[in-house]
């Protein structure tokens, strides 16, 4: 497994999990886990000062910029580098599509996207892609979508007892949507406990 993130720090990621479940041998399968920090790439062309998200000296920085790469090129080399059956994290699309805003930029995107789904199928990959929604533009969201092979919606709503709850459904799912709907098996109750971890449960009940 492998964790892809632009601007979170590994141990927060680590941390997090670890604070959210309580399973044996939790530790060990997070320290099993690779982390691919690209935060380089991403704060390199922003305002952000280099001593807040940089831990080289100005020389190693200098040499890095002198011969950048742009974060698609050093993305795809991350997943080159991923074994087969791997599970790869990416934390998030939502953080490089909203600098992809002029044209070019979005078509490298979205073609580096379409892309990866060729290469993860060839090396039995599976990629999670996590996406915001409401921030880009409803036909961006769409294209992405229409990318994915799967597409996965987490709210909150309103039960009948007046309680909250996080729901999931499937806007797209190929090969499976069919099955999924004949057995109407719509929205499910999802949560995540420290003892069972990620839970899900059909509430989609007809009588």
């Amino acid at each position: 497994m492998r964790y892809v993130s632009f601007t979170r720090l590994k141990e927060d990621v680590k941390q997090e999990i670890l604070s959210s479940l309580k399973i044996d041998g939790l530790e060990q399968f997070v320290d099993a886990i690779r982390f691919d920090d690209l935060s380089d790439h991403y704060f390199d062309d922003s305002i952000v000062p280099d001593e807040w998200y940089s831990t080289s000296d100005i020389k190693t920085r200098m040499q890095m910029r002198s011969g950048h790469e742009s974060i698609f090129v050093r993305l795809s080399k991350v997943i080159d580098a991923a074994l087969p059956d791997s599970l790869i994290v990416l934390d998030s699309v939502t953080e490089i599509a909203t600098q992809s805003s002029t044209p070019a930029l979005w078509n490298n995107l979205t073609g580096l996207l379409r892309g990866l789904q060729r290469v993860a199928k060839k090396r039995n990959i599976t990629l999670y892609l996590l996406l915001t929604r409401g921030i880009l533009d409803s036909s961006k969201e769409k294209e992405l979508a229409d990318i994915a092979d799967a597409v996965l919606l987490f709210r909150w709503e309103e039960s009948s007892s007046a309680r909250r709850q996080r729901v999931m459904y499937f806007e797209k799912f190929r090969g499976v949507m069919p099955h999924l709907e004949e057995r109407d098996l719509v929205k499910f109750a999802v949560r995540i406990s420290t003892t069972n971890g990620f839970e899900v449960s059909n509430i989609r009940v007809v009588i």
